[in-house]
């Protein structure tokens, strides 16, 4: 606890610097955290208790009108691998964007990798218990490939632009990337890049029509201790429609590149949710198809049928309620591929 009240502390004394730098000009302090009760009956390995799924502080401003930047702390660890889990503060964003023309950014830092629609939302914009599986596998969390635990984010530098305007609203968009693929708070080990990109359309406001690639390599330790270069080529194609309170989105994502704990170097996923208010910007009621194949085979596959509801107390408080019914075939045993999860969520924002 004495590292959070540090960090909070740190980041209050920077934001009372009222120094005539422009860097400290405008500058938003904000946060969020997500309170989370989990419950699940699967055979062998039942559990339930409450956790703190995420809890984050962030400063951002402007050094000048054409400059952005932000600086981002985790203080809870990793959740998506309850095997890397941690309670040390860690740094998840810092970088800068130079912002002069719509149709050419360029940012430098750590920040979330150009790859799918996804990996980029807010952890409570995106409306669910947890990321999709192909994200959490394929976008750079607890990634299939192995590597640093690294909430979708990589150091590197970006260029992407908003192109062909139609009535204040752009047709298309284009992002870039060149990242050192190791994930957060981590050297290039490989001294070779990954490049990341994606292009997307939107023909009417509200739609986005999009496809992503991924191509690099990384540095993997096998059994017999020697260091080995793994290749990892990936494509995701991915449709979103959000307007007037509705949300509806779907991914697929294709991964070729080997990982030391499986026999096959492809794996494959693909999600379809909906978001729909029964009362606009205060009730809703959501479902998802969550399907992940870790070898792209039937027999490897994990899916999950989730559905549930959220409620907005005010724009800075909501409660969110999940029950998904999960088929697992990577367990072997036929009886206990299927099983329950529940899922309760105080998030808040400051």
């Amino acid at each position: 606890m004495r590292k959070v009240f540090l960090a909070a502390l740190m980041m209050g004394a920077t934001l009372s610097t009222q120094a005539q730098n422009e860097w400290f000009k405008n500058v938003k302090f904000s946060g969020y955290g997500m309170v989370q009760y989990q419950a699940s009956d699967k055979e062998g390995s039942e559990n339930n208790g409450f956790n703190l799924r995420l809890v984050r502080m962030a400063l951002e401003g402007r050094a000048h009108q054409d400059f952005y930047w932000k600086v981002q702390m985790q203080i809870n660890g990793n959740t998506y691998d309850p095997d890397k889990s941690s309670t040390d503060i860690r740094l998840v964003d810092l970088f800068g964007e130079w912002q002069k023309y719509e149709f050419f950014k360029v940012k430098a830092g750590q920040f979330k990798r150009p790859f799918t629609f996804e990996n980029p939302m807010h952890p409570i914009t995106q409306g669910f218990m947890s990321y999709s599986q192909n994200v959490l596998k394929l976008a750079g969390f607890s990634d299939r490939c192995g590597g640093n635990a690294s909430n979708g984010r990589d150091l590197g530098v970006q260029i992407q632009g908003d192109m062909m305007w139609l009535n204040e609203r752009p047709l298309l968009h284009y992002q870039i990337g060149a990242f050192n693929g190791e994930g957060i708070n981590q050297k290039d080990k490989d001294n070779r890049k990954d490049i990341i990109g994606g292009v997307w359309v939107m023909p009417v406001k509200g739609l986005r029509i999009g496809a992503f690639g991924w191509t690099g390599s990384q540095n993997v330790t096998n059994k017999e201790e020697v260091n080995v270069r793994m290749q990892k080529n990936r494509y995701a194609l991915s449709g979103e429609y959000a307007q007037d309170d509705w949300t509806i989105r779907s991914e697929y994502i294709h991964s070729q590149g080997w990982n030391l704990a499986h026999t096959s170097d492809k794996a494959d996923g693909y999600y379809a949710l909906f978001i729909a208010p029964i009362k606009k910007n205060k009730l809703h009621i959501k479902g998802r198809y969550d399907l992940y194949r870790e070898a792209k085979e039937w027999g490897q596959s994990k899916t999950q049928y989730e559905i549930g509801a959220d409620y907005m107390f005010t724009k800075n408080l909501q409660l969110n309620v999940e029950y998904a019914r999960v088929n697992d075939r990577t367990n072997k045993n036929a009886d206990k591929h299927n099983y329950n999860m529940v899922d309760v969520e105080l998030d808040f924002r400051f």
